[in-house]
This record gives C-alpha cells, sequence and structure tokens, in this order.
C-alpha cells in the first residue's frame, strides 16, 4: 500500500447517507436534531423545571442561591457529547433514558450541599413524556429556525434575484409539452418564488406546543403532593416564558400521556408542501437545461459521464429531487402517524419520532444540492430567441382575440385552419392580418407583434415578487 494512501473514513460504514456521504453537509442540523440534541434538550427541560420548582413558593424547597442557578444553567449551556455519552452509559443499567438523565443531572449535584438536599425534586411528579415532548418540540423550534427557514429563504432569494434579473428575457411557454403563449424566464421563476414565500410562511407559523400535565395529562400527581397550588398555570409559565426561566413555547392543555402532536403532523405537511414546490422546480429546471434554455458553469476535473466526455449533467437538480422525495416520503409517515395513540399512550410514536432529524435532513440536504444548481446555472438567450423566431403559431392566439373583439365570424375557427400541426410563418401570419376587415391601428399593432415581444405583464410580474 502507498504509504500517501488515507485511512478509511468512518462514514464509509454509515448506514444513512446522511451520516455517510453528506454527513459534512448537514453538519449544522446534526448538533440540534441528533440524539445528542435530544438529550442536550432533555436536561435543558430538567433543570428548567427544577429552578421553576424552587421558585414556587413552597416551605420544602426554598428558592436557589444565585451561584446554584448559575451552576445549573452552565449544565445546559456546556453540554457536550461527553455528557451525552454519560447519561447513555447510565442508560445501560437503568434501559431508560429518561430516569438516565434524572440519575445524571443528581450525580452533578454531588459537593452542593443546597442542590444535594433538593435532589428529591429532579423530575418532580413528571412522567417522561413531559420532558420528551417538551424536547422535541425544543429540537423542531431550534432546528426550523437555524437550519430549515435560513435554507429555504436562501434559495427564495437566490430565485428572487434570478426573477428580476431575467424578467425581461422571453420564453417561449410549453403547455402540454406544446409550444404556448411566450412568457419571461423572470416570470416563471417568479412563479416559484410566490408559491415558496407563502410555504415558508406556513413552516413559520406553525406553533410548537409542549406539555407538563402528568401521566395522563391530569396533574393527578402533582395535586396529591400540593392539592391548593395552581399547577396548570405554573406549567403554563414553564412552557411559555422566555428562556432560561422559561421554554419559550406554547402550552398544551389538552393531552393524553403524549402531547398529541398535532402540530408537528402541521409543521410536517408544511414543509412537504414546500418540498413539492421544489420537486416541482427541480423537474423544470431540469428539462430546460435539456432544451439548452440554460448552461451549467463547469467545474475544473468534473465528469459527466464514464463514457461520453461532452456531457454536463444537471446531478444537483436530480439530486435535490430524489432527496425532496425521500423527505416527503418520511414527513408524510410521521404526519399521518404521530397523531394517532391507542388510549392514554403507546410507544409507537417513540422510536419514529427519532427520525425526525432524518427526515429534515433528506430535505435540507435537497435545499443545499438545488442551491449549488442553481449557483451554476447561465441563462442561454441564444437557444431562447432561436425557440421563439420558430415558434410564429403562438401568435394565432392574439390575432384570434382581436378578431373577436371586432365581431369577425369564426375567429378561433379561422386560425386553427391555418395553424393547428402546421409550420406557421411569419409571412403567412402577416397574410392573414393584412386580408382582415379590423381597424388599421390594430392590424399595424398585430404586424408589429413577434413572439418574444408576446409576452402580456410578465416582465412586471416577475419584478413585483
Amino acid at each position: 500500500m502507498s504509504s500517501s494512501a488515507s485511512s478509511p473514513s468512518p462514514s464509509i460504514t454509515a448506514l444513512s447517507p446522511l451520516d455517510g456521504r453528506y454527513a459534512a453537509r448537514l453538519a449544522s442540523l446534526r448538533p440540534i436534531m441528533s440524539e445528542h440534541g435530544y438529550m442536550h434538550r432533555r436536561v435543558q427541560v430538567e433543570v428548567t423545571w427544577f429552578i421553576a420548582l424552587s421558585d414556587a413558593g413552597f416551605a420544602e424547597f426554598a428558592p436557589l442561591p444565585a451561584d446554584a442557578r448559575s451552576y445549573l444553567l452552565g449544565l445546559v449551556e456546556r453540554f457536550s457529547e461527553a455528557d451525552t455519552q454519560a447519561i447513555k452509559d447510565i442508560e445501560k443499567t437503568t434501559n431508560h433514558d429518561v430516569k438516565a438523565v434524572e440519575y445524571w443531572l443528581k450525580s452533578k449535584f454531588a459537593g452542593r450541599p443546597e442542590l444535594e438536599r433538593a435532589a428529591e425534586f429532579v423530575h418532580f411528579a413528571c412522567t417522561s413524556e413531559d420532558i420528551n415532548n417538551t424536547s422535541h418540540a425544543l429540537q423542531l423550534r431550534d432546528g426550523r429556525q437555524q437550519v430549515l427557514l435560513p435554507a429555504l429563504e436562501r434559495i427564495i432569494d437566490k430565485l428572487r434575484a434570478m426573477a428580476h434579473q431575467f424578467a425581461a428575457v422571453p420564453m417561449l411557454s410549453r403547455t402540454h409539452g406544446q409550444t404556448a403563449s411566450p412568457t419571461t424566464v423572470g416570470k416563471e421563476l417568479a412563479n416559484v418564488v410566490a408559491r415558496l414565500t407563502t410555504a415558508r410562511e406556513r413552516i413559520a407559523g406553525v406553533p410548537m406546543l409542549a406539555k407538563m400535565n402528568g401521566a395522563v395529562g391530569n396533574y393527578n400527581a402533582h395535586l396529591s403532593a400540593w392539592p391548593d397550588f395552581d399547577w396548570e398555570a405554573f406549567a403554563r409559565r414553564v412552557v411559555e416564558n422566555a428562556e432560561p426561566k422559561g421554554l419559550s413555547l406554547t402550552f398544551q392543555p389538552y393531552s393524553i400521556q403524549i402531547e398529541p402532536h398535532d402540530y408537528m403532523a402541521e409543521l410536517f405537511d408544511a414543509v412537504a408542501r414546500a418540498n413539492t414546490i421544489l420537486i416541482d422546480l427541480s423537474r423544470d429546471i431540469w428539462g430546460y437545461v435539456s432544451l439548452g434554455y440554460f448552461k451549467q458553469k463547469l467545474k475544473d476535473g468534473e465528469i459527466g459521464s464514464s463514457t461520453m466526455p461532452h456531457k454536463v449533467n444537471p446531478i444537483d437538480f436530480e439530486n435535490a429531487e430524489g432527496n425532496l422525495g425521500l423527505a416527503n416520503a418520511l414527513l408524510r409517515h410521521l404526519s399521518e402517524k404521530l397523531p394517532i395513540s391507542r388510549w392514554q399512550r403507546d410507544l409507537t410514536d417513540s422510536t419514529v419520532l427519532r427520525n425526525m432529524g432524518v427526515a429534515l435532513g433528506y430535505a435540507v440536504l435537497a435545499y443545499h444540492s438545488l442551491m449549488t444548481g442553481l449557483d451554476k446555472l447561465q441563462l442561454n438567450e441564444e437557444a431562447l430567441a432561436a425557440d421563439l423566431d420558430t415558434s410564429w403559431e403562438v401568435l394565432a392566439e392574439p390575432i384570434q382575440t382581436v378578431m373577436r373583439r371586432h365581431g369577425v365570424a369564426g375567429a378561433y375557427e379561422k386560425l386553427k385552419e391555418v395553424t393547428r400541426g402546421q409550420s406557421v410563418t411569419r409571412e403567412a401570419l402577416h397574410a392573414l392580418i393584412d386580408s382582415l376587415d379590423i381597424p388599421q391601428e390594430d392590424r399595424q399593432r398585430l404586424l408589429e407583434l413577434t413572439p418574444a415581444s408576446y409576452t402580456g405583464k410578465a416582465a412586471e410580474l416577475a419584478r413585483r415578487v
């Protein structure tokens, strides 16, 4: 073996390409949506609940001193992968991950009398789902704000810039794959910007819900300890107060043991809708590359085909389409499955929820590929112009519309006779126009019309987004 050969990467044995081939592209999502990210937020919830209990006014749990609070918040702020591993090591004995978090947190109280005395208030009156559902909400909130929405916004901004740049560049439309009324490149991109902007607002607008109400949602254990305390109001404050006093989420007052997950379904459906729009875009651009409307910037050393050296394949749009499809398959399963639970609790949601990061990971991977592809595109205005110049049949629409305006009988049928399924020339259309019994002003306007100039308000609409 050559001494210069590199050592095998651990990623080549990963089952998922998200943690193998594409690991580097998902570095921003991994700290949030991985098991480490999940464990980190479990610790955050436990600490937040514990500190809030100390401020609840119970004689048995006096308010914590400032240094103790600072120490606890530091455990959250400095939580590391080594801490996650320590919890996982405890779980080998407990066979229960939330209990392992509780034990790990209590172990951090050693040598701090004010915390050791209050250790039994860690996880007080909580069921595991009080910790888990809030942690999932924190993961989704942070993943949405820090990774998903910024990635979508970069695509929207890029498409908007292209829509404005190419607002007035005419392009032949193809309805049903056949030549149709011209548009502009910018207007077609503006259509996507408008759709994606709405989809982005739907994603951003889903509230992240969380419950802290015990084993079956009724505060049973809480009231057994302090029956006169307003536990619902207390739980709401913990869920909704700004961090670090609370979790900055939205309170869910009604639940069984688990939060019903309807908001998750709404979120995942909203992401899937945005992804569907991007699949549509990826396929259209793929087609436009095939038609020669777009060229792609070359990259030194890159190979398009193992046998055909001339090829520059639209691989980024193909990768985006494939990964968007994978994301949507998972997102739709999540949205259909998660709101369903047998009676007050079953565990079918638990293992499924561990794949939230996988579903979002495929989406983020696709957004990365799409941005890479968009950055490579170069408009081929010559090809666009040539296509338009051989498609004079598209002017049958304005000619027959003007004929209708002036009451020319059988306008549509007359144009159909000379254009449908035939090669239509500029000269043939002008001969027809010259024969029409219409005002000279309208005749002149039709004679001056070309496929490239027949774009309606396309440029104006493109600049508006």
